[in-house]
């Protein structure tokens, strides 16, 4: 709706000038709203965090935490997988990051995000390890923002919970 206003007005313009400052207020309205977003996202992913963590405290509490087969498995029959394969998650997560949140130094800027795909399929203790505190939160946001399941990781035909690995770099220009 608000391209299209943003749209109608600059085409019923006709001096020039002021149709490029009806352009540069629509990229400047369009990066506080992508600005107000990632803090929604952020504010959503410590929530998540915030919930992931009270849960490992349950966890901690049982007296045998094994016993609920909330194991994470390093080697099983078969790895768990994105639909489509590490390059459909590579695109997806290129796609939902957000690189205007990311301030650095350094270039390129690099992170391993480790997270667990639990027997469902979802992705749960999403973490990223990297030297940029920014690079790393958005890494983080947009695993969290997957749209499709992983198929879960199998030990003789049972789904188990595995632990994934991801590396990502960004280029920043």
């Amino acid at each position: 709706m608000l391209n299209n206003e943003f749209k109608k007005k600059f085409d019923a313009e006709t001096n020039n000038i002021i149709k490029t400052s009806i352009k540069q207020d629509f990229l400047f309205f369009m990066k506080k709203m992508d600005s107000i977003e990632n803090t929604a996202l952020v504010g959503a992913l410590l929530k998540v965090r915030n919930i992931e963590d009270l849960g490992n405290l349950n966890l901690e509490k049982k007296p045998n935490p094994t016993a609920d087969h909330s194991e994470i498995f390093p080697f099983t029959d078969k790895n768990a997988d994105y639909p489509g394969g590490i390059n459909a998650l590579r695109q997806e997560v290129a796609n939902l990051f957000y690189s205007e949140a990311v301030f650095s130094d350094t270039n390129p800027v690099k992170t391993n995000v480790a997270f667990v795909v639990e027997k469902n399929g979802k992705i749960t203790n999403v973490r990223a390890e990297g030297d940029n505190f920014t690079f790393n939160r958005q890494a983080e946001i947009a695993l969290y923002s997957l749209s499709r399941k992983f198929s879960p990781a199998v030990i003789n035909g049972d789904p188990v919970r595995y632990r994934f690995r991801l590396p990502l770099t960004l280029n920043l220009e």
